[in-house]
């Protein structure tokens, strides 16, 4: 049976994020996914978007809004010693600069997925290869995939996917369109367990030595709608 197993929604960018029951997918991807970022304020990077390339330790934070299809207002933070803060909290900026060890802003914007608004889809049958292939499980929030599937399709088969393939999900249609869409080649972050503790290279270089270094497919909304987890799905 093809159907959604997982969705996910990543508030703010290399953060943790949140999985839910059902989401909006529309012009903006998932509705609410990396609408908020943080800022490098060291002298020689200010301004620059903090990500997990820079800092493992983003990845001890989590953020969300709640189980809600698409969420109004701003997210909540939790810390890695207990803390809560809502985004618009005075004291947030503070607390994450001590917790990261550096100067550090805050950003509200759609969109700042690092291809643009965009959903990355996985395959829960490339996941099984490749947990197979390493000897070992692999968690899936090493990838901070939007929307895991079960279908049909052989491991890896995405990987081969050109522009106009398309795969349907409850009421939503995704297709391989436009700027950086397709296969999706990953940087070093999934190499980090999803709390940022323990590096393993060996995943790194077993994605670029055996698949290119790809793992997913990017794509875009081309019918909007909303998907909850056990919708059926459909690839074309």
């Amino acid at each position: 049976m093809s159907e959604v197993l997982r969705l996910n929604r990543w508030p703010v960018k290399s953060l943790r994020g949140e999985q839910l029951s059902a989401a909006r997918f529309d012009e903006r991807g998932v509705a609410g996914d990396r609408a908020f970022a943080l800022l490098d304020e060291r002298p020689n990077r200010a301004g620059n978007v903090l990500t997990v390339r820079q800092n493992q330790a983003l990845l001890s934070w989590s953020a969300g809004y709640g189980d809600l299809p698409e969420p109004s207002g701003t997210p909540t933070l939790h810390g890695p010693s207990d803390q809560r803060f809502s985004w618009d909290h005075p004291k947030l900026g503070d607390a994450l600069s001590e917790s990261l060890e550096i100067p550090v802003g805050l950003r509200a914007a759609d969109g700042q997925q690092d291809r643009g608004p965009t959903v990355l889809v996985t395959f829960e049958s490339s996941l099984r290869g490749l947990s197979e292939e390493m000897g070992a499980e692999v968690d899936l929030r090493r990838f901070r995939t939007n929307l895991h599937v079960e279908s049909d399709l052989p491991a890896f088969a995405e990987q081969d996917w050109e522009p106009g393939s398309t795969i349907t999900a409850g009421e939503v249609e995704l297709a391989v369109t436009g700027e950086n869409s397709g296969p999706c080649i990953r940087c070093a972050v999934p190499s980090w367990d999803a709390e940022g503790r323990e590096r393993w290279r060996e995943l790194q270089t077993h994605l670029i030595q055996r698949h290119e270094n790809k793992f997913g497919v990017i794509m875009r909304v081309s019918r909007p709608g909303t998907v909850s987890v056990g919708d059926a799905v459909g690839a074309g």
